[in-house]
């Protein structure tokens, strides 16, 4: 068997969510680096990021198993008195960001929306392979739609399904607070979760042999 560093995503006891204080030899809290978790307390609070904490909490505990996400979505944007919000949208869930759109707007929010695809930028002058154009021509660009949500100041941005790595530096170039709300996973109905639950059946094969 290989060497390998376990970690929280090797535990089953999950005791760091209780009071019972018995943990496996390498859990990360009985085996913490004091340092940075010291550094981590201290940022919290910076900015706003005790506001968030705190709200956060609330909302969790306010909607426990009764809010769906998008609920909570627009009960911690009012907790948090956001006023403008941004959507960096997929454009095969455009149909989605207009409901998502129409609801938020009803609860008194100023919304601006951005699609994957604004600007139409060919693939090609990013280098991207030729192939790549079977399922669209133009490139998607969640640097634009950072950039362009930056440039109208929203307050908070919601993600709607961008692609894997298209996520990620959209998260990286928001000068917002960034929150999900469709993972995309076409075969899953944007669920992914549902691999996972049936990794031991219909998708074993997703776990190499």
């Amino acid at each position: 068997m290989e060497n390998r560093k376990l970690s929280c995503a090797d535990c089953a006891v999950t005791n760091c969510n209780s009071m019972d204080k018995s943990y496996p030899a390498f859990c990360l809290t009985t085996n913490m680096d004091e340092e940075v978790k010291k550094e981590a307390l201290d940022i919290y609070h910076e900015d706003d990021n005790l506001k968030v904490m705190q709200t956060a909490a609330q909302v969790e505990h306010e909607g426990y198993m009764q809010w769906c996400r998008v609920r909570e979505i627009i009960e911690f944007a009012k907790k948090m008195d956001y006023k403008k919000l941004g959507i960096a949208t997929c454009v095969g869930l455009i149909r989605e960001t207009k409901l998502l759109t129409d609801i938020l707007r009803s609860h008194g929010f100023e919304v601006f929306g951005i699609a994957c695809k604004a600007g139409a930028v060919p693939k090609e002058a990013m280098g991207i392979d030729k192939a790549c154009c079977d399922v669209g021509v133009n490139m998607c660009n969640p640097i634009l739609q950072a950039k362009l949500l930056n440039k109208e100041k929203t307050d908070m941005n919601i993600v709607m399904g961008l692609c894997v790595g298209h996520d990620s530096l959209f998260y990286k170039y928001s000068d917002a607070l960034v929150t999900t709300l469709v993972a995309k996973d076409r075969v899953m109905g944007h669920n992914p979760a549902a691999a996972l639950y049936t990794s031991g059946s219909y998708y074993k094969g997703l776990k190499k042999d």
